[in-house]
């Protein structure tokens, strides 16, 4: 009998155990084999994910802090999922309603499959709304709760920030993602294309792009939702510093960082002064200069900013003191590289013309860096000025104005002569901007997305080449047509130096 009993023990012992191993998580995830493993910075690692999320493929949460080139890899459209509860995001919509310029963050989780079956994840990011003017909401009318029965899904810009909930979590090393739909870009590659060429060119501060699918899965519903072909962007935060600090293009990740965008204030020209258009946004004030590091250090950030301005402004334009300023606190081939390629891709909504799109950086020795941003409205693309594709690349905008970066810099010969070569270098070669080679890198982005674009959306559902509807050069095309039609080549015939 008293073998019996210890018999028994031993089934409900092993019964108990193997429900147990069942619902606990193991310590370790499961690893692709050695030989598919991408290189890889260990140090940074998550756990596994949790049993009802746990993907078929091999889990690989070790991403590297460095490979960024593996991420934004324009041959692969990874997956990536957005997973948050009902709640939570029935609060994103009520923070939208509530305000639609809302930097408020709502919980979620983060999931990238790529194409090689490897799966990253993060756990508690921040998400929110993302975008200037091209802010939307993303379901329904405003004021309605989700729908899980009949959703009426929207695209639109989102946001997320891998340190909101969990300090010091990073996604390769970014501490922030912007996932963009193609608003006003029919074709589903300006922006795409433009950025790879800052990089193509050596533009390093042009932040990496490249695209993805988008699915929301709102915890309850009967099926995820997929929001189409996006672009997934790297933020320009304390990511973005660290990895250009580690590969040796800024000193330090100390600096001061601003975001300058076109205001209620005016344009962000470098030129005004008035410390009361920078400062820190919040969800209901913005500047034309918003400090995004060292927050609690604003009026040393300011001074900085104001003395960069006043220490260029009084020196002869062409002067020999003036170049020996900007040499001294300007990456000024850099910042050539940069305003050739803008004026080559058609880039009017910029600093040089109305003020707006870009990010400025000054290390800890008070050096400069240009950083060019948001890309969508270009290659034919056309507003504010006449023609996008025959404007002056001497006279983009004004040179005796304002915009006294340019200004300044272009008035040196020797400067101008270098922006001049740059322009015909991106124009001789077909792995920059010429005519060929443009066309075959688009209609490859293109071949690789078809696939994917229907969505639940309804909205975008073809590829097209053509600008916005309300370009007003609506003639445009990029992969047809010759000098007056096709954008390229236009572009191209404009250069008359």
């Amino acid at each position: 009998m008293k073998r019996l009993f210890y018999i028994f023990l031993l089934f409900v012992a092993t019964f108990l155990c193997a429900c147990r191993n069942d619902k606990i998580e193991p310590t370790q995830p499961s690893v692709a084999p050695q030989d598919s493993i991408a290189p890889k910075d260990t140090t940074d690692t998550i756990g596994p994910l949790p049993p009802d999320t746990t993907p078929t493929p091999p889990c690989d949460p070790n991403d590297t802090a460095r490979n960024l080139a593996y991420l934004f890899d324009l041959e692969d459209v990874p997956i990536i999922t957005i997973k948050v509860t009902k709640d939570n995001w029935n609060q994103y919509l009520q923070n939208f309603d509530q305000n639609w310029n809302t930097r408020q963050y709502v919980p979620a989780d983060f999931v990238m499959e790529k194409g090689d079956g490897r799966i990253y994840y993060r756990k508690s990011v921040g998400l929110r709304p993302r975008g200037n003017t091209s802010r939307r909401r993303p379901e329904g009318e405003e004021w309605q709760r989700h729908d899980s029965i009949n959703p009426q899904w929207h695209h639109a810009h989102f946001g997320i920030k891998f340190t909101e909930y969990t300090g010091g979590q990073r996604f390769f090393g970014m501490d922030r993602i912007v996932l963009k739909w193609f608003k006003d870009d029919p074709a589903y590659c300006r922006e795409i294309y433009c950025y790879d060429l800052f990089r193509r060119f050596g533009v390093w501060t042009a932040p990496r792009a490249s695209y993805c699918r988008l699915y929301l899965e709102i915890e309850g519903d009967p099926q995820k939702a997929y929001f189409g072909v996006y672009e997934m962007i790297e933020g320009v935060r304390k990511g973005y510093l660290a990895d250009r600090r580690k590969d040796g293009y800024i000193p330090d990740e100390l600096g001061n960082l601003w975001k300058a965008a076109y205001s209620s204030q005016g344009p962000a020209d470098l030129f005004n002064t008035d410390q009361s258009r920078m400062g820190v946004a919040d969800d209901y004030s913005t500047f034309t200069y918003s400090l995004k590091t060292n927050k609690s250090s604003l009026q040393f950030a300011q001074t900085e900013l104001v003395g960069f301005i006043n220490g260029m402004m009084p020196l002869p334009s062409g002067s020999d003191e003036l170049k020996a300023w900007l040499t001294e606190h300007i990456d000024i081939d850099l910042f050539l590289r940069q305003l050739a390629v803008n004026v080559m891709v058609g880039m009017w909504d910029d600093y040089w013309i109305n003020g707006n799109n870009y990010y400025l950086y000054f290390d800890s020795q008070h050096r400069f860096y240009f950083i060019p941003y948001d890309y969508d409205n270009t290659l034919g693309t056309s507003n504010i000025i006449n023609d996008a594709g025959t404007q002056d690349l001497l006279h983009w905008g004004s040179r005796d104005g304002d915009r006294l970066l340019v200004k300044k810099v272009l008035s040196i010969k020797e400067f101008e002569d270098t922006y001049k070569k740059y322009i015909k270098e991106l124009a001789a070669s077909d792995e920059l901007f010429g005519v060929s080679g443009s066309q075959q890198r688009i209609r490859h982005f293109q071949n690789m997305i078809a696939p994917y674009i229907a969505n639940d959306t309804g909205e975008d559902l073809e590829i097209i080449d053509q600008p916005a509807v309300w370009s007003n050069q609506p003639q445009y095309r990029l992969l047809s047509g010759d000098k007056g039609t096709n954008f390229f080549a236009t572009k191209i015939g404009s250069i008359n130096f």
